[in-house]
């Protein structure tokens, strides 16, 4: 009854502010943009709640760097959506969009800049993390403009990638581990990466907090009609993939391990990401299943072969936990999103693995310039009072 006495009284305040809208001049077109606009403006604060809470919780895993770690994601988030709308107001790569869709796509490449970020986490100075975020916006900001807006004529016949599979998280991730090449010293190859129990149950709350809002991430821009599906297609894959991570963590490991956990569960989220509006639920459970085994490969099997052959340390296995999935995403998308064109699909993540890792070289050369941490995963080089 509660509910139904709730949602008669949503019905009666839309009607007034519909009849006062009207009494006003305005068309009814006038009003949808109004009220898409509000439905944009909640998801983007869902979206901030996951770069912040989310991505900075997620990284306190090593064990004397939580105060860095959640500094840098403060920081690389303040830095980037300004500078996004900056180039947005000057138009250097595409024309101006609705103020609150150029805050959500600002939104989207700071959760790339957080992938990158988190390859490299623990061994760059806190003001690199900024400079970090200067030169990637902009490398960002031309892959999304080649791929996603057609900038040079390479994708006339469209791509499928709705919620970043490809965009944001597999070149973030791509990226991240290209500028780690040249962030990553002898030493630092030798020094492990501690945790405990207490980094680990923070990292699990950053974790979950993912988990709740990625929805909104992905439904942040698809039709209004299209949100219900989306919605649910992303919590079935999450739900695949955390089960699906269990499994495999077990089968690989022989008892449960709290990384493959606490990162592997979200690969579903970032694998459906391409898909997320289109695919069927079955789909999406599939999708979401075969990323997190994929996923929990990679971070048991995978991580420490990719450490040795590219002389680099991923701290927080975003190949394994974005790159990997993120290009299962975009391939899975030329068998679900039906009339898509598997050439052009195959083009644009092309162009965007050949971007991330030019860009990411580039960037992580410039960034070593800049000076060298003492103490890698060490609060306690720039913090007063750490241990």
């Amino acid at each position: 009854m509660n509910f139904i006495n709730r949602t008669l009284m949503l019905v009666a305040a839309l009607l007034c502010t519909a009849y006062g809208s009207f009494a006003q001049g305005q068309n009814f077109s006038d009003i949808a943009s109004s009220v898409l606009e509000v439905q944009q403006y909640e998801r983007a604060i869902h979206i901030m709640v996951m770069l912040l809470i989310g991505f900075g919780f997620l990284m306190v895993f090593v064990k004397k760097y939580g105060r860095s770690a959640l500094t840098a994601t403060f920081l690389l988030v303040s830095v980037a959506i300004p500078l996004y709308f900056t180039l947005c107001d000057f138009e250097v790569f595409s024309e101006k969009k609705g103020e609150i869709v150029t805050f959500i796509l600002a939104e989207f490449g700071a959760a790339s800049l957080l992938i990158t970020a988190g390859a490299v986490l623990g061994r760059v100075k806190m003001y690199q993390y900024m400079i970090l975020a200067a030169m990637f916006i902009p490398f960002y900001m031309i892959n999304e403009w080649i791929v996603l807006e057609d900038g040079i004529g390479l994708m006339k016949n469209g791509f499928a990638d709705t919620g970043g599979s490809i965009i944001i998280h597999m070149f973030g991730a791509i990226f991240g581990v290209s500028a780690a090449i040249f962030l990553t010293t002898k030493k630092e190859m030798d020094t492990p990466v501690e945790c405990d129990a207490t980094s680990d149950r923070y990292s699990m709350l950053g974790s979950m907090a993912l988990w709740v809002f990625w929805p909104s991430f992905c439904a942040a821009l698809v039709p209004v009609e299209l949100i219900p599906h989306t919605v649910v297609n992303v919590f079935l894959a999450l739900c695949a993939s955390t089960v699906i991570t269990y499994i495999m963590s077990v089968l690989i490991r022989g008892k449960i391990n709290i990384a493959d956990i606490a990162n592997a569960a979200l690969a579903g989220g970032v694998a459906i990401g391409s898909t997320c509006d289109f695919a069927t639920h079955k789909e999406a459970m599939v999708i979401g299943g075969l990323a997190g085994a994929l996923s929990t490969v990679g971070f048991a099997i995978i991580q420490a072969k990719q450490k040795n052959f590219l002389k680099a340390v991923d701290t927080c296995g975003v190949s394994n936990l974005h790159g990997l999935p993120g290009l299962l995403g975009g391939l899975a998308a030329i068998f679900v999103v039906e009339g898509l064109n598997t050439g052009s699909q195959l083009t644009g993540i092309g162009i965007t693995i050949v971007c991330a890792l030019v860009f990411g070289l580039t960037t992580g050369f410039v960034v070593s310039l800049f000076g060298r941490r003492t103490e890698a995963y060490h609060d306690s080089e720039e913090f007063e009072d750490a241990e």
